[in-house]
């Protein structure tokens, strides 16, 4: 890094369940903690932290009012409020890409003074804390309006259709009244590229009726309908993300659908689109089939990575002409992550996976370090592109919540574990300008780092009891419990428990009610210390015992699968149902339908409770009109 890089030291914003907080460390061996005269507030009501892009704001909600600070170029000062904004239930938080404004969302609410319902989305003049625009979005997902790079186009879609605000100098109306617009449909997306002044924009148009779902490019201010840059067509989209490279000249679409109709795959259809500002269109080419997990263009802006396929997943580095220009060959991965330069990639398994980390120089195509991080649920690379943070967060995971700051050579620099009652929520790098650091010098020599404080997880196989003693040249069978029944002897009641085994072969499944004896103890007692964890004595989950297995995050199925699997039980259950009572197939249909809506509502009464739900459930509820229409028509037809 140049010297002058060398006295920028980034903080780390910290979002727990009592405090909001920013730490900093004096260099790569020096901890990071929480310094006098850094910012420190006690909450158990934060919902979101935000730094804007250049790091000169930081903001974020206290249960009260949002609170914007002013981060300070001397690294001994205080850091004082620029503004303070009246949004006491202020979910999401976003800067605009200068940081002039803020933007707040909170969760839509009606109440018997407002039927219609009040505002929740608004924008925030950062200097003044003077509120200059408000509407209401309903949706939690792609809540955040856009942007062009030097703030002088302010844009949303309301009802399908977009919105355009010009704030550049010599315009009258600013946010007054809209400039211009663009008709669409239910369910359109916007995207503003960055870079261009004036911006392309992208408009995602879903289909219908059989017609199929389309995104157009367009330069800003030319939006009428034969002046698209570039038109791409596809069928089988419920939703589209919109991807774009850093110079706003490439654009990446993930396309998927909830449910694959050809029964091939249990997680729907994802395909990836390519669309240049230049015209050009294609298909991106994946030679395995399967999901696609992630897609992460190159701050290079000239390259992008894409993993998918059943695991082992792939993952390949593609040029913009869509060719493979490398192949990353196959693992237990599902996530990408370029450094600020895009000199360095880390591909690897969180989730539902063991946690493997992979570090890849690009430019080589060599791998440079493997490591586990198990249990992560935030990965972020550190401003300078050599280190990167990992974090075992809540409401996601409960226990074991912490960070750890690693070297790209694998090295760990540094490592907290949060206390025993409290939990981590959020954590986050400060941001700064381009080129405030140069891009580093990458080598094979391995980072002095610390050792962890957490224990390794045993490499050995597992083997179970009976074939360890096998090894040993024992007689399992001498080791078993023996039963304890009043007024038998022993051998009698082995007796009477082998044959309760061998009567409980014939039990139906579900009937079978087989005891795992644990400690040499009797059933009974086993059966007592499990029934009652929080008893005294009582055995705790295996998951908190020792172990000689791997550990794994105790995290279950994703929430997509869980509702996935659970409307495929139920449709199945109707289907048994149908059979046994003669139910009609149009029946069923409606039963399932109407379970859905069910769903549907209920997601619909936890989320005005403020609850934070998952992305595949807010998709739930975007589908409550064509359930529906599909009840409705259902109905009519009986």
């Amino acid at each position: 890094m140049a010297a002058a890089a060398d006295l920028v030291v980034p903080t780390l914003a910290i979002r727990s369940s009592v405090a909001v907080e920013l730490w900093s460390s004096a260099g790569s061996k020096q901890p990071y903690e929480h310094k006098p005269h850094l910012p420190r507030e006690e909450t158990k009501s934060s919902r979101s932290i935000c730094f804007s892009s250049d790091g000169r704001y930081f903001a974020f909600s206290n249960g009260q009012e949002v609170k914007v600070l002013q981060a300070s170029q001397d690294s001994a000062a205080s850091w004082p409020v620029k503004c303070l904004l009246p949004r006491p239930k202020a979910f999401y938080l976003q800067f605009s890409p200068r940081g002039s404004y803020l933007c707040t969302w909170e969760h839509y609410a009606i109440t018997k003074d407002r039927p219609e319902g009040s505002p929740n989305l608004l924008v925030y003049e950062v200097a003044t804390g003077a509120e200059v625009f408000a509407i209401v979005q309903k949706n939690q997902t792609d809540w955040q309006p856009s942007w062009s790079a030097d703030e002088s186009i302010f844009a949303l879609v309301v009802g399908g259709e977009a919105l355009f605000y010009d704030l550049g100098e010599g315009t009258d109306k600013g946010f007054a009244s809209t400039s211009r617009k663009i008709g669409g449909s239910r369910g359109g997306m916007l995207s503003l590229g960055p870079g261009n002044c004036p911006p392309f924009l992208a408009f995602y148009t879903p289909g219908a009726k059989g017609a199929p779902s389309m995104c157009k490019l367009y330069k800003y201010p030319a939006l009428g309908q034969n002046q698209t840059v570039a038109c791409k067509s596809f069928f089988q989209a419920d939703r589209v993300e919109m991807l774009w490279n850093k110079r706003g000249s490439g654009l990446l679409l993930l396309t998927s659908t909830e449910v694959d109709k050809s029964g091939a795959s249990y997680y729907g259809n994802q395909a990836v689109h390519f669309m240049a500002t230049k015209g050009d269109t294609c298909s991106v080419p994946l030679s395995k089939e399967g999901p696609v997990h992630c897609v992460k263009w190159s701050p290079k802006a000239t390259e992008f990575v894409v993993v998918y396929g059943f695991m082992p997943s792939k993952a390949a580095l593609y040029n913009l002409k869509c060719d493979v220009v490398f192949d990353f060959g196959e693992g237990p991965r599902n996530c990408a992550y370029f450094n600020p330069f895009g000199n360095l990639i880390v591909l690897a398994g969180f989730g539902n996976l063991p946690g493997a980390v992979e570090v890849w120089d690009v430019s080589k195509r060599e791998r440079l370090a493997n490591l586990k991080c198990a249990d992560t649920t935030v990965f972020e690379w550190h401003p300078n592109g050599e280190w990167f943070v990992t974090a075992t967060t809540a409401p996601r995971l409960r226990i074991s919540n912490g960070f750890k700051v690693y070297h790209y050579s694998g090295a760990l620099l540094h490592e907290t574990m949060w206390p025993q009652g409290q939990e981590l929520l959020g954590i986050e790098w400060q941001q700064f300008a381009d080129k405030t650091f140069s891009e580093p010098k990458i080598t094979k020599a391995k980072h002095e780092g610390i050792k962890s404080s957490q224990p390794e997880a045993s490499k050995k196989a597992y083997t179970p009891p009976h074939l360890r003693l096998l090894k040993e040249g024992k007689n399992p069978e001498k080791y078993l419990p023996q039963p304890s029944v009043p007024g038998l002897a022993p051998a009698a009641a082995a007796g009477g428990a082998n044959g309760n085994k061998r009567n409980n072969k014939n039990k139906p499944r579900g009937a079978r009610k087989d005891v795992n004896v644990v400690n040499g103890g009797d059933a009974d007692s086993a059966t007592a210390q499990l029934a009652e964890p929080g008893a005294p004595g009582a055995q705790q989950p295996s998951e908190f015992v020792g172990r000689e297995e791997p550990r794994h995050p105790p995290t279950p199925r994703p929430k997509y699968q869980q509702d996935n699997a659970t409307d495929q039980h139920q449709d199945l259950q109707g289907q048994g149902q149908a059979n046994g009572q003669n139910i009609s197939e149009k029946d069923r249909k409606i039963r399932s339908v109407a379970k859905k809506l069910s769903d549907i509502k209920k997601l619909k009464v936890r989320r005005s409770q403020g609850e934070n739900l998952e992305l595949n459930q807010l998709n739930k509820i975007k589908m409550e009109a064509r359930y529906l229409d599909e009840l409705k028509a259902l109905k009519l037809s009986a």
